[in-house]
């Protein structure tokens, strides 16, 4: 299909319309630019405020039952007895308040779902998404830019519905961010219904998003943006809007299902003969809780890729531009991006070895799930080969796409024995599936998503933020993020389960035979002391962010990286209509260091 053009003969319209007011520049906006900025800050508080979950989690997991700091009275006031009182000895003193069982669960399933669904996802293909992809292929906004903000809308309310179960009577979710039933259905609390609601209206979001997406980047490309002019960032978030589209409506009818069971009474996930508290549960029955696991797992593995590919896009960006020297094969990394998101469609079921599913369709997703690393090794493979011959500039991007390369590599090699249905017996449910998990998206898609901040912050405010502390932010978080999730591994080996409240201490064994060795459970106390140094080491990003805004060096120039994509050839920052000339590409994205060329970087709107 051949890219439209005719909207981007015209600079900006302005002085044809008023100057829209406040809520409709800022808070209603249909511009994609705001529209990024308002997907990105508000992803990056959930970011933080999973982050503050998991602390807590932390601090429970170290010292089960002890009297939470800081935050244990504020918890007793916000959630009342959802807290356990901790008495002095021998006295009826409270003297603080811990986490109760019922707690610890929720933190876990909102934990997930937060920095899942309300975090990562968002800022990875959102706010990036929503602020470059229009602007590196020309565009002068989304296709659809009403569509575009009733995404945002309706991510932000699923956003409030999830905060607000955390306050209703019995306390937020509890059946763990996958949300399985009969659990889920059958569970005391009312929070499982709000989680529910919630998810409808983010899978919602995500599908108008992918929709955008997809007929921005095939129709609104500028003219001689051809398919292999891309920037390899542009193909990620092609094939991620994709993957949203055909993964989550399974999903939304599953919630709606799953609301369906929970609210009306039916059964289409409860089986017959299920037994609650030692009593026949009062259903009709028939149901499949294996029904609720495929329709789950089917976004549930796509997801990781639209967790990963966009950060993916963003590594390559950097890469290219703080070597000085073009992509090394572009063809390659485009035809593995696209081999990602077709396989990852067909690999859904290694997470459901322990279902009793046959052995032939047990090899069969076990050989996907090989197949799959196959495109993504080739992808790791380009771009640690870009890095060869380069003239490096080690900034606070490049610093942060560098340390993605082996921390994402780290979490897909020791994804493989999950992928064999033998070695996952032993290690599903484990604490080694945490840390394969998560270092695929803490130092791998998390770090991706931070270079990316650092990297366009000066195109969004005219400002750069400050080197220094962002060179120390990195250098803290590499150090703790590694000291957090490793020890997990052999946790995870020794037969560590993940979700338990006390950390494991129920079954320490003397012997270590039967049970967990007390070394084993006392690997919890220096992890979590490494999580709450992790949390110390957000600050110096939290300041600097804001700081910045107002404080930071100012750019000199509209292309302050000397970077080759279009985005870089708009004023800074970008204003309504984005360019401020009718742009034409003649070449491809990554032209830097050409023989004979006055400088290192040729942009592609330049003959």
């Amino acid at each position: 299909m051949q890219p439209t053009t005719e909207t981007h003969h015209a600079p900006a319209h302005a002085g044809h319309h008023a100057e829209p007011g406040f809520w409709q520049k800022y808070i209603f906006s249909t511009d994609h630019k705001t529209i990024g900025i308002q997907y990105g800050v508000t992803a990056l508080s959930f970011l933080f405020f999973g982050f503050c979950l998991m602390l807590m989690m932390r601090w429970q997991i170290a010292y089960p039952g002890k009297a939470l700091p800081l935050v244990g009275n504020c918890l007793h006031t916000l959630l009342g007895d959802a807290v356990s009182a901790v008495m002095k000895p021998g006295t009826q003193e409270v003297i603080g308040y811990a986490i109760s069982p019922q707690l610890y669960n929720s933190l876990g399933a909102m934990h997930g779902t937060i920095m899942v669904f309300l975090a990562i996802v968002p800022l990875a293909f959102a706010a990036f998404g929503n602020y470059v992809v229009p602007l590196q292929i020309g565009a002068v906004d989304m296709d659809f830019p009403r569509v575009n903000m009733a995404s945002f809308w309706s991510f932000f309310i699923g956003g409030v519905v999830m905060l607000v179960s955390f306050v209703i009577p019995g306390g937020a979710a509890q059946a763990g961010w996958t949300s399985y039933s009969p659990l889920a259905t059958v569970i005391e609390t009312q929070g499982q219904t709000f989680w529910l609601i919630g998810m409808i209206f983010l899978i919602t979001s995500s599908l108008l998003g992918a929709v955008n997406f997809i007929a921005t980047i095939i129709q609104l490309r500028a003219p001689g943006m051809t398919w292999m002019r891309l920037p390899w960032f542009v193909w990620t978030q092609f094939v991620t809007a994709f993957i949203l589209l055909l993964a989550f409506p399974p999903l939304e009818a599953a919630g709606v299902m799953q609301l369906m069971d929970k609210v009306f009474g039916t059964s289409f996930f409860l089986p017959t003969g299920l037994m609650v508290s030692g009593k026949a549960a009062d259903i009709s029955g028939g149901g499949s809780p294996l029904l609720w696991q495929h329709l789950f797992w089917f976004l549930g593995h796509p997801e990781v890729y639209v967790l990963i590919l966009p950060a993916m896009g963003i590594v390559a960006e950097i890469v290219a531009n703080n070597t000085r020297k073009a992509l090394w094969g572009y063809k390659s990394l485009v035809y593995s991006v696209l081999a990602v998101g077709f396989i990852s469609f067909i690999v859904w079921a290694h997470h459901m070895y322990l279902t009793g599913m046959g052995t032939k369709i047990s090899t069969f997703f076990q050989t996907t799930t090989m197949i799959i690393s196959i495109p993504s090794v080739i992808i790791l493979t380009c771009l640690f080969i870009s890095l060869w011959g380069g003239s490096i500039r080690f900034n606070t991007p490049m610093l942060f796409a560098l340390a993605f390369l082996p921390m994402f590599g780290i979490g897909g090699l020791t994804g493989l024995p999950l992928g064999f249905n033998f070695s996952d017996i032993h290690l599903h449910d484990t604490y080694y599936v945490i840390a394969h998990f998560h270092y695929v998206v803490a130092p791998g898609t998390i770090f991706g998503l931070m270079a990316g901040v650092y990297y366009w912050y000066p195109k969004i405010t005219g400002r750069f933020m400050n080197e220094f502390w962002g060179k120390v932010h990195f250098w803290l978080s590499l150090v703790f993020m590694n000291l957090i999730f490793q020890p997990m591994f052999a946790q995870g080996m020794a037969g560590m389960n993940r979700r338990m409240y006390d950390g494991g201490a129920t079954y320490i064994s003397a012997d270590g035979v039967i049970g967990l060795s007390e070394r084993t459970v006392w690997w919890n106390i220096p992890i979590s002391h490494a999580a709450f140094a992790l949390a110390v080491a957000q600050l110096p990003f939290i300041i600097n962010f804001f700081w910045s805004i107002r404080r930071g060096k100012k750019v000199e120039n509209d292309n302050p990286w000397e970077s080759t994509t279009l985005e870089w050839q708009t004023p800074t920052p970008p204003p309504h209509g984005n360019f401020d000339k009718a742009i034409e590409v003649h070449r491809g994205p990554y032209d830097y260091s050409l023989p004979g060329a006055a400088k290192d970087f040729t942009p592609q709107n330049e003959k």
